[in-house]
């Protein structure tokens, strides 16, 4: 079935044909419409789950996490300064290796306030452990939130899938709604071996002295090193079932390219139009959209990159001090091969401002006229 949505309702379905069991909701610009309609959902029956109505972000993931704990699958969502709260509670998903899937609207952090849409506020949480797919449309949303479910509850750890504020929140768009009957043939109901249950008692969440928490640190590495090939694996599966691929990137143009364009969600939709642009020129240009940004799909990244004479990647997000963040990962993976190219690390878009074609044309324009990177940052359109 067709519909026309929102890429927040598209969360929402998405977590309904996963058949969420429970809901940690706290309203946030502007995420609030995700949790309005299944709170709709839930009490029309619609959605046989329990909404939970806290009283922060940081208790909506508690909650989360409590749930998931005792075997249920279990959604939350949240964006900009709710996800800045949740931080504590995040580690915590993790180390609980509770498969919680949350969908974060990238709102940039204030102050100043704002409700625009950047990334700092997802890649501010890298660390934690907490795997982050980047949507780039309403339909990639609601297809990666069912796959999310399927992938955490195979390696244990929580997924976060990711759209821009506004972009694709509030922007409606043309949605295929998989049938529910091929969801459920897809994600078979989530049933761990080791959760809360009265009748088979066990202790959770304990303290661990430096014994045992170096071993169980290096599991979730390890989990984390699983979970690229099953992001590959699921998607080719869910392909196979539904009709449309999905692995840990994705590509266009890039088998004879000699630069390298390479983003992430929507802005990686503009750039698409760029390459086409430059090919008509006779440029041989590909992308890179980076669709899986933990865990981080180094390989893949290695593979194409060495091939290439340029790459510039565009960041709509900054690590103060440092760079873009996705230009670190890149720059970082590259660091010790022998084949490798000047890669430059453009920041565009911050607190929501627009990122056209002409833009980004102009940032490829500007690069190749440069043998070498002068800094780590290259600022797009800022007015100082």
């Amino acid at each position: 079935m067709k519909k026309v949505m929102i890429g927040n309702y598209a969360l929402s379905y998405g977590a309904k044909l996963s058949r969420a069991q429970v809901i940690g909701a706290y309203p946030i610009t502007p995420q609030t419409e995700v949790v309005e309609l299944l709170s709709e959902m839930c009490a029309s029956g619609e959605l046989d789950a329990k909404f939970i109505k806290v009283e922060s972000e940081h208790s909506a993931m508690a909650a989360c996490i409590g749930a998931s704990a005792t075997g249920a699958r279990t959604f939350t969502a949240t964006s900009s300064q709710g996800l800045a709260l949740m931080h504590e509670v995040l580690h915590w998903a993790v180390g609980a290796r509770t498969p919680v899937v949350m969908g974060n609207i990238n709102r940039a952090l204030g102050p100043p306030w704002t409700i625009w849409t950047e990334q700092t506020d997802s890649l501010a949480q890298r660390d934690t452990g907490w795997m982050q797919v980047y949507a780039q449309n309403n339909q990639e949303v609601i297809d990666s939130v069912i796959q999310a479910y399927k992938v955490a509850e195979a390696v244990q750890l929580p997924a976060m899938v990711v759209l821009a504020a506004f972009v694709l929140s509030h922007t409606s768009e043309t949605v295929d709604i998989p049938e529910q009957e091929k969801v459920d043939e897809f994600l078979p109901s989530y049933d761990p071996e080791y959760k809360i249950d009265p009748d088979n008692p066990h202790a959770f969440g304990g303290l661990t002295g430096p014994d045992g928490y170096f071993e169980l640190r290096y599991q979730i590495q390890k989990a984390m090193e699983d979970a690229l090939a099953k992001w590959e694996e699921i998607g080719r599966e869910f392909g196979d079932l539904f009709g449309r691929h999905y692995g840990l990137v994705e590509t266009y143009k890039v088998e004879d390219a000699r630069e390298l364009i390479i983003s992430s969600a929507t802005l990686a939709s503009t750039a698409r139009g760029v390459v086409d642009e430059l090919r008509e020129k006779g440029k041989k240009v590909g992308l890179l959209r980076i669709r899986v940004f933990r865990p981080f799909p180094a390989e893949t990244v290695r593979s194409l990159l060495s091939a290439v004479d340029k790459a510039i990647v565009v960041d709509r997000n900054i690590s103060f001090g440092a760079s873009g963040i996705f230009y670190q990962e890149v720059k970082a993976t590259m660091y010790n091969e022998k084949n490798k190219p000047p890669i430059f690390g453009v920041i565009a878009g911050l607190g929501g401002r627009d990122v056209t074609v002409k833009d980004i044309m102009n940032i490829y324009e500007d690069v190749m006229k440069q043998d070498e990177p002068k800094s780590d940052i290259i600022w797009k359109g800022v007015k100082i």
